[in-house]
């Protein structure tokens, strides 16, 4: 399957703030960039802007239109279980929005690729 995936993770309510949150999917981001799945992360992608850009970073008003074209373009959703994902407003938002579109969405924990993107040696 050629594209990206895009990686939904926790951010406004992660219990260690936005910017533990940032780089910890950063790290999750790499893990997955090194077994050759490309990938997109609105946090990598965002929260550097918000912040140098002195935007809201907690504005979902701004943020989820700006996501959008993001989630239309990619091939699927993977959604990272990391701490306090279960509360994550825009988690939920982005995985009602890949399955209304009829893309797959791939569960992951954190530090273990998904099975589905290793090869059958599990590499």
């Amino acid at each position: 399957m050629k594209g990206f995936w895009y990686l939904a993770s926790p951010y406004s309510k992660y219990p260690q703030g936005i910017d533990v949150a940032f780089m910890m999917v950063a790290k999750q981001a790499g893990l997955l960039a090194r077994a050759g799945v490309p990938v997109y992360s609105p946090i990598c992608h965002t929260h550097p802007i918000a912040l140098f850009g002195s935007l809201n970073p907690l504005d979902h008003s701004l943020w989820m239109p700006f996501d959008k074209p993001m989630m239309d373009a990619a091939v699927g959703l993977i959604m990272l279980r990391a701490v306090s994902w279960e509360e994550s407003y825009g988690m939920k938002i982005e995985h009602d929005t890949f399955v209304a579109a009829g893309k797959p969405v791939i569960w992951m924990d954190p530090d273990v690729v998904p099975s589905q993107f290793l090869d059958p040696l599990g590499r």
